[in-house]
């Protein structure tokens, strides 16, 4: 994931905690008048345009609700899980571009989920996570892509090329279930910071997708 979109929610994490507010205030239509033109944003993927005079707008802000605190509350455990394979890396691949790619990953993963937990704290809400830990298999509320314990310790137990394989096939699933909860929260979710960070995790996750894809071809 990009560091610089990262940055980027950290910071509104800290202008919201110096302000004592919340980070996103609720809706407020307007009329407009006949002064400036008034921009209205478009959602994601779409354009800007331009309101007309007496039109009623919408500033696009709106209070978090369910979807965006469940995105949340759920990546960070998704996310904890992901720095606990990238930490088996140091003393078990062998493969320089597996050791480049799981520093990147845990360089980005760890400061997004203290701008999770900010998030969360500023609307009052449990920084533990939800689910159902370790494992996709489990039911109830499970997420996807989370290894399995007995994933885990497999990958744990293995060493060299082997390890390197086993970490690039259960690092993609990972990432892609982290991709199926940001869709969830850009489809459901309101709040604008969470927003940015299901953005953040379909790119950069995807590319890095892309990219553990390509190393694997020659495993």
């Amino acid at each position: 994931m990009k560091l610089a979109g990262i940055g980027l929610v950290v910071a509104a994490f800290a202008v919201a905690g110096c302000s004592g507010e919340e980070t996103t205030p609720r809706s407020s239509p307007g009329v407009v008048g006949s002064g400036a033109p008034v921009i209205v944003p478009g959602r994601p993927g779409e354009p800007n345009r331009t309101a007309k005079p007496g039109e009623t707008v919408d500033t696009g802000v709106r209070a978090a609700n369910g979807a965006d605190v469940r995105f949340m509350q759920r990546m960070i455990p998704h996310h904890e899980q992901a720095l606990e394979m990238t930490a088996l890396v140091k003393d078990r691949a062998v493969n320089t571009q597996v050791r480049a790619l799981a520093g990147r990953i845990n360089a980005a993963q760890g400061p997004e989920i203290s701008a999770m937990q900010s998030w969360l704290r500023s609307k009052g809400k449990s920084t533990a996570g939800s689910g159902q830990g370790h494992g996709a298999h489990g039911g109830g509320d499970a997420m996807p892509g989370m290894a399995t314990p007995e994933q885990m310790a497999k990958l744990k137990a293995a060493s060299g090329k082997e390890f390197d394989k086993l970490f690039l096939e259960l690092m993609i699933v990972h990432h892609k279930g982290a991709i199926t909860m940001a869709n969830e929260a850009l489809g459901d979710g309101a709040d604008v910071i969470v927003n940015r960070m299901a953005i953040d995790v379909n790119t950069g996750q995807g590319a890095e997708i892309h990219r553990m894809q390509e190393l694997l071809q020659p495993m």
